[in-house]
């Protein structure tokens, strides 16, 4: 009897199921609450798998239950199992029906409401019964749901290495930073602006300890000045774009921020340079991991929308 087979007789796709269902809720009758059944077939379920694979799955102690190092080698392989197999209906149902199809998205706070709509705009276009599911988040737990395969692509910068073992980076263009004012903002008519007069502003900016407020206090500090007393802390751009159309703030974007999904005639970028190094923006999938037809069809066309960008070396 070949490998496959014996695994085929030995594990139930419902025993792995409620191996990740006991180990999620963390106990055998929380487990059975969800699944809506009894715990002595949840027990019976953990016992025939453990019976198959000849290793205990579980360790129980008073705060509940958490796997073994055997549970979890078999949760990961569970996990990427029925990852392909939901990959597998959905490329069934995209062959039976190729102009639908669902693609989940995640994306940092910034290109969530600029770049990936001005795809997702030009991709309903020419599919509009496809699904789009957008998560915006820090880029610690994008990578994290990616992992998870809780998302099938990630749109954002990269600040890191990325884990090249286990995920791919797909480039798509270079981000630069501006300081960016409200168009009835004195410093919009201002031809030449020096860093240093805008320092006691009213500002819009993030935390100094999150991850773009530590790349923006180092443009300061080149200049010799301290991060400025911001009006507003927040990552949040829409909350800011919203305070920079009263004409009284300045905040610091990325130059593709003014650019998606379509231009913002309402906002402008003052004529100065910031000591920032360009980040590159890119796609984010697993390796190894087959990518739907719809995915595939929304990295096609984020590579379209990035191309004038690229180009430009903007």
């Amino acid at each position: 009897m070949q490998l496959t087979d014996r695994i085929g007789r030995r594990i139930k796709l419902q025993d792995l199921h409620v191996l990740m269902t006991v180990v999620e809720a963390g106990s055998m009758g929380k487990a059975a609450e969800r699944l809506n059944t009894t715990q002595p077939n949840v027990s019976r379920s953990i016992a025939d798998l453990e019976h198959a694979v000849g290793v205990r799955l579980l360790d129980r102690h008073r705060q509940g239950i958490e796997p073994t190092d055997y549970g979890r080698a078999l949760l990961d392989s569970g996990l990427a199992a029925f990852d392909d197999l939901r990959q597998g209906v959905r490329n069934i149902e995209f062959l039976a029906d190729p102009v639908a199809g669902e693609v989940r998205i995640g994306s940092s706070f910034f290109l969530a409401p600029t770049f990936v709509p001005a795809v997702i705009d030009r991709l309903s276009l020419r599919y509009p019964r496809m699904a789009f599911h957008l998560l915006a988040m820090q880029t610690d737990l994008l990578l994290q749901g990616l992992r998870e395969r809780n998302v099938d692509v990630l749109i954002t910068q990269k600040f890191d290495p990325v884990d090249d073992e286990h995920m791919n980076f797909d480039f798509l263009f270079d981000d630069s930073y501006v300081v960016v004012a409200g168009r009835q903002s004195r410093w919009a008519r201002r031809r030449h602006v020096d860093l240093a007069e805008l320092v006691n502003e009213p500002w819009l900016l993030p935390p100094p300890d999150s991850v773009f407020g530590l790349v923006f206090r180092q443009a300061f500090r080149v200049r010799g000045l301290d991060y400025p007393r911001a009006t507003v802390l927040t990552i949040t751009p829409d909350a800011r774009m919203s305070l920079l159309a009263t004409g009284r703030f300045l905040t610091i974007f990325p130059a593709s921020i003014l650019k998606f999904p379509v231009g913002r005639p309402e906002l402008k970028a003052l004529p100065l340079q910031l000591a920032i190094r360009r980040l590159p923006i890119g796609i984010i999938t697993l390796k190894n991991r087959t990518v739907s037809p719809a995915a595939k069809l929304f990295i096609e066309q984020a590579r379209e929308v990035a191309n004038p960008l690229a180009k430009s070396g903007r």
